[in-house]
């Protein structure tokens, strides 16, 4: 028998599970948005970084701190959008964030000073929070809340498109700034975010409808599941994997292209086997989601954590040759991304899907954050003792997260 709040997150996409013809519509409307949204709000941010630096008379680290800062903001917006996702659906939430995601684009092409930067980059900060992974994520989870396995497969039709968000969007970027300037180049990729997203999001998405007497029980259950999960030992596991893997992940892809230029390795070599862990992060989401239907996810995804820190450690050991650098990469790259479709597998296989947004939104706050801060402090480190110390640090943080999931998987 499902509770009000699971009834109400079925209502939220229109009363019961999908059809399979609307919920692969939704899953595709959300990959497209995915994508752009992740290429415009975010990659591509580092291809205007030099040019910005130049018109707005800045050092690229007072640039590179909007970025920052955006990430932090969309971090502690993550609690309360998490709330709203789960009470309202994603319908009006993610038409918002289109919507001033695609202002906030426009706004940053008229800059002309670093106060006016950081204004519009924590208007970014707030659309991110509102239509990337999080949001779309909340949706699936909801329109599949009683199917397993479309869940699954939902989950890594989206990552896996929107895995080449990079991809697409880094080059892109780069033919517009150098054909019509980064102010222009911006301007066309507002406009091509802003008429993809805010129509999908907008009619694709259904509207909630959920009867006052049954929301409001919906949401009493929904705070008493997260009330009981942040009180106990198992959530707080999951807030210390996924936290210290996610600044790992993010320091590894900041520093690698330096590191290896620093062992010895051709600009040229160095960026391509850093664009490898695009390409990587859909082998170990294929993988994952494959293994999980034979093994437990947690297990699963505290190997490849242990991996990837071995990999870490080796780095520095073997990366002076090609081939010992590719091992290496290789071996890390596995685990780019699939915390992604980890995490919402192991909430929704603990806490249900009524509160599931509310409770990814309360990880957020660490998970995401620390993605933001943790290349900073990783740059600070190299700066004072070295590289390999760096490599040694994100080992640790691997093993952290490791063991943190074993000790989950036993509660």
């Amino acid at each position: 028998m499902t509770s009000p709040a699971e009834t109400a997150a079925l209502d939220q996409q229109g009363g019961g599970p999908p059809r399979s013809g609307h919920g692969w519509r939704v899953v595709a409307a959300l990959a497209v948005t995915q994508t752009i949204g992740y290429g415009v709000l975010y990659y591509a941010f580092s291809v205007f970084l030099a040019p910005m630096a130049r018109d707005l008379h800045a050092t690229p680290a007072q640039i590179a701190a909007a970025l920052t800062l955006s990430v932090l903001i969309a971090a502690l917006c993550a609690p309360l959008v998490g709330r709203l996702l789960d009470a309202r659906g994603g319908r009006v939430l993610m038409t918002i964030g289109s919507l001033l995601g695609t202002v906030a684009v426009l706004a940053w092409s008229r800059v002309e000073s670093l106060p006016q930067l950081y204004g519009v980059f924590a208007l970014v900060g707030v659309a991110c929070s509102l239509v990337l992974y999080e949001a779309a994520f909340a949706v699936i989870v909801s329109l599949y809340a009683g199917d397993e396995r479309g869940r699954a497969n939902g989950l890594l039709a989206l990552t896996i498109v929107a895995g080449f968000a990079s991809s697409i969007f880094l080059p892109l970027t780069g033919l517009l700034v150098d054909r019509y300037g980064w102010r222009t180049a911006l301007v066309i990729l507002a406009l091509l975010y802003g008429l993809a997203a805010i129509p999908l999001h907008a009619l694709v998405l259904r509207r909630a409808r959920t009867a006052r007497k049954q929301a409001s029980a919906a949401a009493q259950e929904r705070a008493a599941i997260v009330k009981a999960a942040t009180r106990a030992r198992p959530f707080w596991l999951l807030v210390i994997a996924f936290t210290v893997s996610g600044g790992a992940v993010a320091t590894v892809a900041v520093l690698l292209i330096t590191y290896l230029i620093h062992l010895g390795h051709p600009p040229v070599l160095a960026a391509t086997l850093a664009g490898l862990l695009g390409v990587l992060s859909v082998t170990g989401r294929l993988i994952t989601t494959g293994l999980q239907t034979r093994l437990p996810a947690a297990l699963i995804a505290a190997a490849i954590f242990a991996l990837q820190g071995v990999a870490a450690l080796l780095l520095p050991l073997i990366g002076r040759s090609v081939a010992g650098a590719i091992g290496a990469v290789l071996l890390f790259g596995l685990g780019f991304g699939i915390a992604s479709i980890t995490l919402p597998h192991l909430l929704v296989g603990r806490y249900g899907t009524a509160a599931y947004a509310s409770l990814a939104g309360r990880i957020a706050v660490f998970s995401v954050a620390d993605k933001a801060l943790a290349p900073l402090g990783a740059l600070a480190l190299a700066q004072a003792a070295g590289y390999g110390w760096v490599m040694g640090a994100v080992a640790a943080a691997c093993a952290i997260a490791a063991f943190a999931l074993v000790a989950y998987h036993r509660l």
